[in-house]
């Protein structure tokens, strides 16, 4: 039988909240208690702060990717001619084949 997933209810605001079910050591769910850590609000806070550092981090870690590809020569206006005729004339050899 597979756990149940989140609940999932209507909060005050009307907006669909989800419940979930978080498993934590004692000591450390009752510090957190105490600092009021564990309220929905910070909770969300939290976790929308970290949703925004993850994507973050995601867009520098792409751009890290993308400046380490090394970029083509650029190609003169001659060259991209030179290169098209080559293409048309291999199509044109292939298709009276």
């Amino acid at each position: 039988m597979q756990a149940p997933g989140p609940a999932r209810k209507r909060g005050s605001e009307g907006i669909e909240v989800t419940s979930v079910e978080i498993c934590l050591p004692n000591q450390l769910a009752q510090e957190a208690r105490t600092a009021g850590l564990l309220t929905p609000e910070v909770l969300e806070k939290w976790l929308r702060e970290q949703l925004k550092a993850q994507r973050t981090e995601q867009l520098f870690s792409a751009m890290d990717r993308m400046a380490a590809v090394d970029e083509p020569e650029v190609m003169s206006p001659e060259s991209v001619a030179s290169e098209l005729a080559a293409m048309r004339a291999e199509r044109r050899a292939h298709s009276s084949v």
